[in-house]
């Protein structure tokens, strides 16, 4: 059964070219909450810090905070993007990210190419893949580029593919950053339908958003995140109000 499990998640990013002692001294007693010295001797910034919750089939749940809080820190460890350094995460069911338009993709190959190559991974026949970048291609209005590499997209269109690309396959698990729902507004019109869609069929959605109206409409459940920690975490009015 689709869910997410974490249980004292921890992120860490090493921060290189800090090798003069007073340079980390300063580093480290001007932000002793976030950053902190390595068993290597590296100073390394705590993205992510004891992070535990579970989300369970059904739940909608938005994830606030000021800019550098971690929303997008944890989208991307939840997608699989960084790996933890502590504790233990568990992700189970489909899982679909429209977080970065980028993500997973090589730029050098084609936007077929990389459709292929996302249906294979995910276990789908030769046949099925190759119709599901036919579906992309239409949906997304790339037509013939979409046997262009993704290098020369624009950044419209890397958005077109991205979304048609995670759209395509129903998830169980839907990661959502914000910025996906201000994108190409010709393009955003005739995606919202597919987008409200998906939602609503995706057994959990995680949406990182500064949007307080969009939390009350879509979401169910809020997290409060504070510099890399959960805060509050419960009822999207009780959260909102607390704040």
């Amino acid at each position: 059964m689709p869910h997410i499990l974490a249980q004292g998640l921890t992120i860490e990013f090493p921060l290189y070219h800090m090798g003069a002692r007073s340079l980390k001294k300063r580093l480290l007693a001007h932000s002793p909450l976030r950053l902190r010295e390595d068993e290597a001797n590296r100073v390394v910034v705590s993205a992510l810090r004891d992070l535990s919750f579970r989300v369970e089939p059904g739940e909608r749940l938005a994830l606030i905070g000021h800019n550098g809080a971690g929303k997008t820190t944890l989208l991307r460890t939840l997608a699989g993007v960084y790996e933890p350094v502590g504790g233990r995460l568990e992700v189970e069911g489909l899982i679909g990210s429209l977080i970065d338009p980028a993500a997973g993709m090589d730029v050098h190959s084609t936007g077929r190419e990389n459709i292929v190559l996302r249906g294979l991974f995910r276990g789908l026949s030769e046949a099925r893949s190759e119709a599901m970048a036919d579906e992309v291609a239409e949906f997304s209005g790339l037509n013939e580029f979409i046997d262009v590499p993704v290098r020369s997209y624009s950044a419209g269109m890397q958005v077109r593919l991205s979304f048609a690309m995670a759209t395509v396959m129903e998830p169980e698990v839907l990661l959502m950053d914000e910025w996906f729902l201000a994108g190409d507004a010709a393009f955003m019109a005739k995606a919202r339908e597919k987008l409200a869609k998906l939602v609503a069929d995706a057994d959990i959605l995680v949406l990182a958003t500064h949007d307080m109206d969009i939390v009350r409409e879509w979401c169910t459940r809020v997290i409060r995140l504070e510099a890399g920690r959960i805060v509050a975490d419960g009822p999207v009015e009780q959260v909102l109000e607390a704040a």
